[in-house]
């Protein structure tokens, strides 16, 4: 877990807690060692994971490169460990230990340059040809690797169904600040999740569909991408139809969706989409980018479009705002799509792999 920022949460954050915490339940008898960071909020409570907290993480990044890639191989070796779980690369020195790494994001197929993506390619095409079990977090991902060494496991993100679901009594309510309706986009504001073209969509719905839908962005900021989308929103003379919400607690993040006619995702790239399954679990309707990994995740559960095209974007979300049965219909297929994925099943498909990886002696290059 080093390669997360302790001071700002991604999907990442989540699929590791939840991955160590669904393993430890349904294989007890496998131990976890957790490279986590000195400031990473991690249960220790448990006798079977071990925190280690002597290495950086990625709030420092150079010494942390340094910590994956030369430190914590022959730490973890040095403390009993059999195999090493990464995420999207291989260590230079792995002591001897077989290397089960994750592809999750496809960065380094992004043109251009630069210390971050060089970095990117090199240790992804290294990992590739070096680790003894490949994990991607969907098909289309998994088509995008090109020759991969070792197996290759498909195997989805999950999501917490005591969490995100339609209702609950014990699930908080959203504060009384809030729109009583609204549309949602969430994420980060990485550049690629494009949240312009979502306000470019919304600025072109009827007034009285504006007045009665406030666009609500949740999310952190990164680099500028939210003053972006703040000017995107004075262009398109919707700024004050506009709510951003910064980044919300976990636990409200279930009735955010829940509060939501429907949650818009223009993104230009996406190896699952966490955000669409939560979503649909929460019984949001979703509008998507017409992206074949969307399509995967959401089969007939969602509308697509091109947000490149907001006329087109448009007219598809104001007819989730107004068609109450389309909407319906959408939420219902969701609701029933949603049940696919969980966290007890990634945690089956992949320590499984892991498992077998050991047993058959794979020990990559």
């Amino acid at each position: 877990m080093l390669c997360e920022n302790p001071h700002r949460r991604t999907g990442l954050t989540k699929l590791g807690h939840a991955l160590v915490a669904e393993a430890r339940v349904q294989f007890p008898e496998t131990s976890w060692i957790v490279f986590a960071g000195p400031g990473q909020p991690w249960d220790e409570g448990d006798p079977g994971v071990e925190v280690v907290r002597d290495f950086p993480a990625n709030d420092r990044r150079a010494a942390r490169l340094w910590a994956d890639h030369f430190r914590v191989g022959p730490a973890a070796r040095a403390r009993g460990a059999e195999a090493l779980l990464t995420i999207g690369f291989v260590p230079v020195r792995a002591a001897g230990l077989p290397v089960a790494m994750h592809v999750l994001s496809l960065h380094h197929r992004r043109p251009g340059g630069g210390p971050g993506v060089w970095y990117r390619r090199w240790a992804v095409r290294r990992g590739l040809e070096q680790a003894a079990l490949v994990i991607a977090n969907s098909r289309w991902t998994a088509a995008q690797l090109g020759p991969v060494a070792a197996p290759l496991l498909v195997s989805p993100e999950g999501i917490d169904h005591g969490q995100f679901r339609q209702g609950s009594v014990e699930a908080p309510e959203l504060p009384a600040s809030w729109p009583r309706e609204y549309i949602l986009w969430v994420s980060n504001f990485y550049a690629y999740k494009r949240a312009p073209l979502a306000i470019a969509a919304y600025a072109r719905l009827a007034p009285e569909v504006l007045r009665r839908f406030p666009l609500v962005l949740v999310g952190g900021d990164w680099h500028g991408g939210r003053a972006e989308a703040e000017a995107a929103a004075r262009r398109a003379g919707v700024a004050g139809n506009l709510v951003f919400a910064g980044w919300v607690d976990d636990a409200l993040l279930p009735a955010v969706y829940r509060g939501a006619r429907a949650h818009l995702l223009p993104t230009a790239e996406e190896t699952f989409g966490r955000s669409v399954a939560e979503a649909m679990a929460c019984g949001c309707p979703c509008l998507l980018q017409d992206l074949p990994v969307l399509r995967e995740v959401a089969g007939e559960a969602a509308d697509y479009v091109d947000f490149a095209a907001p006329a087109a974007a448009a007219a598809a979300l104001a007819r989730l705002c107004t068609d109450d049965a389309h909407a319906a219909a959408r939420r219902a297929a969701g609701l029933a799509r949603a049940q696919t994925f969980s966290f007890a099943r990634l945690a089956r498909e992949r320590v499984t792999a892991i498992r077998e990886m050991l047993a058959s002696g794979r020990s990559g290059v």
